[in-house]
């Protein structure tokens, strides 16, 4: 008959079988797939070093299943019988400080709302609800493009994106006075 001592000492023993055939489990379900189950239980059973716990990090980063859309084809004939405006597109710069909006214009009596110095445009992170300016230079001005548009001509105008906090991937929307772009795809 085994005395206290000893059987609880069994039952911490068992307890430690167990978890450790839990974690390996787990471990082998995270590792890549394209190895036989044999050799995954042989690498989880030894103990890991650094560089391989990163590569087992990387291993499990998850992607999203959800692709980006572009503007639809009834969102771009809206934009362009409505506000004269066609091919927007909002891009992210190599330092990431500032967020470029450009257009073309298909129709300059409808597009004059965009180039219009007395409203300000503003541009909304829909992930950060961050609210980005056109910044303005001393000797410059507002970086952006107000001169009156011309069928066929692109345009621009670059936002303020100090502290990064729209990132390659968020939409965005854009407003000036009564024009609204919204569901932008920062690319």
């Amino acid at each position: 008959m085994m005395n206290k001592t000893s059987l609880r000492n069994a039952a911490v023993h068992a307890f430690c079988v167990a978890a450790g055939a839990c974690m390996a489990c787990a471990a082998s379900a995270q590792t890549d797939t394209t190895a036989p189950p044999v050799a995954q239980s042989v690498a989880t059973a030894a103990a890991p070093t650094a560089s391989a716990a990163k590569g087992a990090q990387a291993s499990t980063r998850r992607h999203s299943p959800f692709h980006q859309q572009q503007v639809t084809e009834k969102a771009q004939k809206y934009y362009a019988s409505s506000w004269g405006v066609d091919k927007m597109k909002v891009s992210y710069t190599s330092s990431g400080n500032l967020i470029r909006f450009s257009y073309r214009v298909s129709d300059a009596e409808r597009a004059t709302a965009l180039s219009s110095k007395a409203d300000a445009p503003v541009m909304v992170g829909q992930r950060s609800r961050a609210v980005l300016q056109v910044p303005v230079m001393d000797k410059v001005g507002p970086l952006r493009q107000a001169t009156a548009p011309k069928a066929g001509q692109e345009y621009w105008m670059v936002f303020s994106n100090k502290g990064n906090l729209v990132k390659p991937g968020d939409r965005v929307n854009v407003i000036i006075g009564q024009f609204h772009a919204d569901g932008l795809i920062v690319e």
